[in-house]
């Protein structure tokens, strides 16, 4: 159907999902094919300690972001959207949002971003025998309890930020059981939280008599495919400003960035993987076989249908490469010119391929913030370099591509070297993949596996949500979501394969070698100046 009678007649599905420091709007046709976007600009802040999103900057960002998508589409079609087919929410995993009978807020989103829970992460994790990584739901929720806030007795229910928006829309609490599994534990066999686990859980509070247990104030899990509920009227007045949207659109459930990362890039089979590579970067490999031994540098999250996979999650990635980027954007204006900033990243990225294969000597770390895989609380980007290496623009720029996925190679050998995981092919997607075979040859390199990008990459998890609602909309009865996204969405999609090659590969080996070693450096760097 031509994309501006499928707008006018309301048969496109919108996807959204909150990134790190852009919320995006996908809008699709019923092949799943992008037709229109929008965005919103956002940063996270550091408040009395707490990396946040006010909320306000999570609704004014939302409608601005909605207000872009709808103009775009305006622009390009002539057509004013009054009602989709589907709609689909997705967000940053992990996170504390807890509220009271009232659905009232009672303290500032806590966001992946923070790595104050080591002491309740510690314990649960020797507890329910589990890693439950600093940054999970159920770790925000214990350290609160261990830190005696007064706000605890108070939750009726707690979420993350993708169940926050959909709860507001659609008036359900509920989420997908990929962002589920990074609040709680999940049983792949039963699909939603583990029993044995939430009655570990129940007994180590017990002794403090607060009125709700954990069953209680959790989201009910939905599985992809199943329907999480409608547009509001309420709902539909926070995404669209103007009102001309319609109540009454079917919702999929919300999910988190890594499942839709999963979605996006047709790796939700046994033995695929992808890597979500932006501000943050995590890898995920679904598993055939269960991990012999507990690595508490690995989560076990699930995809979308609730299939066990094993994920790395690093809390750091671009962020340092876009201060420099900006830096040298900066002395640009100060030499009277103008760049336009995708072209400055595209050749800053290109011209890392230029640098020695160990970047000449020089390192890096991109901690803006903790790093638990590499044993971090805190972080402090530093720079590293001896009078003898060599400091060209190329070997800089390679240094912190490099930099970007250090720690996460740390994760992944644990699997592939202790675990014997086997990962046939790696798709990546994120800004990091953005210039064609930069970020690629790196990824490639640090993983030692092919690494394939698709077309649609760039389109990232909002276009994975879109997909979701899509497929709950239109799937046929009994259709896996695998098959569909094999059949229906990638049928006759290859993208682009990429294998670095083995000089790539030890150098790289040969940068890590001087990463870790180095690390005493870093932490150094922490204690007497972060």
């Amino acid at each position: 159907m031509d994309a501006k009678v499928l707008i006018e007649e309301g048969k496109s599905v919108l996807g959204i999902e909150f990134g790190s420091t852009r919320i995006k709007a996908v809008l699709v046709d019923e092949k799943g094919d992008p037709i229109a976007s929008g965005s919103h600009e956002w940063e996270n802040e550091l408040a009395d300690g707490i990396w946040t999103y006010s909320e306000e900057a999570i609704w004014n960002g939302l409608s601005d972001c909605y207000s872009d998508l709808k103009k775009n589409v305006k622009e390009q079609y002539g057509v004013t959207i009054t009602k989709f087919a589907a709609i689909g929410f997705s967000a940053m995993m992990h996170g504390y949002l807890p509220f009271d009978e009232n659905d009232k807020l009672l303290v500032p989103f806590r966001t992946w971003r923070n790595t104050i829970t080591a002491e309740a992460a510690r314990l649960l994790t020797e507890a329910l025998n589990f890693n439950i990584p600093q940054r999970w739901s159920i770790s925000h929720l214990y350290q609160a309890i261990l830190n005696g806030e007064e706000h605890v007795p108070s939750i009726r229910h707690f979420t993350t930020l993708a169940g926050f928006v959909h709860f507001k829309l659609s008036g359900r609490k509920v989420l997908g059981v990929g962002d589920a599994s990074g609040m709680f534990p999940i049983d792949s066999k039963t699909g939603t939280y583990d029993e044995a686990m939430l009655d570990k859980f129940s007994s180590m509070i017990e002794e403090k008599s607060f009125p709700w247990n954990i069953r209680e104030i959790l989201p009910e899990v939905l599985s992809a495919g199943e329907n999480a509920g409608e547009l509001t009227v309420e709902g539909a007045k926070l995404l669209d400003a103007e009102g001309d949207l319609l109540p009454g659109i079917p919702m999929c459930p919300p999910e988190g960035d890594a499942g839709t990362g999963m979605v996006a890039t047709n790796s939700v089979l046994v033995e695929t993987g992808n890597i979500s590579a932006g501000t943050s970067v995590f890898a995920m490999i679904v598993l055939k076989n269960s991990l012999k031994s507990l690595h508490t540098e690995i989560d076990m999250v699930t995809t979308p249908t609730g299939d066990p996979v094993a994920m790395v999650h690093c809390n750091n990635c671009t962020s340092d490469i876009n201060a420099w980027v900006k830096l040298f954007d900066e002395v640009g204006k100060l030499m009277g010119v103008e760049f336009d900033r995708g072209d400055l990243f595209s050749k800053m990225y290109g011209v890392a391929l230029e640098g020695d294969k160990d970047c000449g000597g020089l390192v890096s770390y991109n901690y803006f913030s903790g790093e638990p895989v590499t044993g971090f609380s805190k972080g402090c980007p530093l720079f590293v370099r001896s009078a003898e290496d060599s400091f060209t623009l190329p070997n800089f720029m390679r240094m912190h591509l490099y930099s970007a996925l250090a720690a996460l190679k740390v994760g992944l050998d644990i699997l592939t070297v202790q675990e014997n995981v086997t990962v046939k092919k790696m798709y990546g997607h994120g800004g990091f993949f953005k210039t064609p075979k930069a970020g690629q040859t790196i990824a490639s390199a640090a993983i030692g596996s092919p690494v394939c990008v698709m077309e649609t990459a760039g389109e990232g998890g909002a276009w994975g949500i879109a997909l979701l609602a899509l497929y709950m909309s239109t799937k046929n009865e009994g259709q896996s979501l695998a098959s569909y996204l094999e059949d229906v969405i990638f049928a006759g999609s290859t993208g682009t394969e990429l294998v670095a090659s083995k000089e790539d590969m030890d150098g790289f080996n040969a940068f890590m070698k001087k990463y870790v070693a180095g690390l005493s450096v870093e932490l150094a760097a922490v204690q007497r100046l972060g």
